[in-house]
């Protein structure tokens, strides 16, 4: 993801890439073109979309996906205020969503190449953040706000998401 753009970036900073995601967020695609990448598309894009992304970048121009570029605006013109996600560094946002799709502190810290402990501390500070308490508020906060997709989650959770979440002690539904 985002430590692999970084590396292609310092390594050959003139590579265009198109990043490839599962995360819906457009946010996550902000970070992307922040970090160097020419264009990013959802996993979910038709095949004709990522041949016309490619086109596009092999000309030189950036590309975002249909979807993403409309979640971006929907966000960018709303009046509500900047989400408590928004606020996290990179690194907590990957940690965030390492946790919320199901992963211990144990895989988060090897994936990352981090200690246990400082992604103990991140996973603190991210709480802390979001005003949140345990692991499995922030998995419904990352539902509710489209971070990860309910298909990334393991299957202990059955019958979870046919209901409304809602978050007990900060209010969001």
């Amino acid at each position: 993801g985002l430590d692999a753009l970084r590396q292609i970036k310092a390594e050959k900073n003139t590579a265009r890439v198109l990043v490839l995601t599962i995360h819906p967020d457009a946010r996550y695609a902000v970070r992307c073109l922040k970090l160097g990448a020419k264009g990013c598309l959802t996993k979910g894009s038709a095949p004709d979309e990522l041949v016309l992304a490619i086109r596009r970048i092999s000309e030189g121009r950036k590309y975002i996906s249909q979807n993403l570029a409309e979640t971006l605006t929907e966000e960018l013109t709303s009046e509500s205020h900047q989400r408590s996600h928004e606020t996290l560094s990179d690194r907590e946002f990957q940690v965030t969503l390492r946790i919320a799709s199901g992963k211990t502190l144990k895989e988060t810290a090897e994936e990352l190449a981090l200690s246990v402990k400082t992604v103990s501390t991140y996973r603190s500070r991210i709480l802390e953040k979001l005003k949140l308490q345990t692991n499995t508020d922030l998995i419904l906060y990352a539902i509710h706000h489209d971070l990860i997709e309910k298909c990334t989650l393991p299957s202990i959770f059955p019958g979870w998401f046919s209901r409304r979440l809602r978050h007990p002690r900060s209010g969001w539904a």
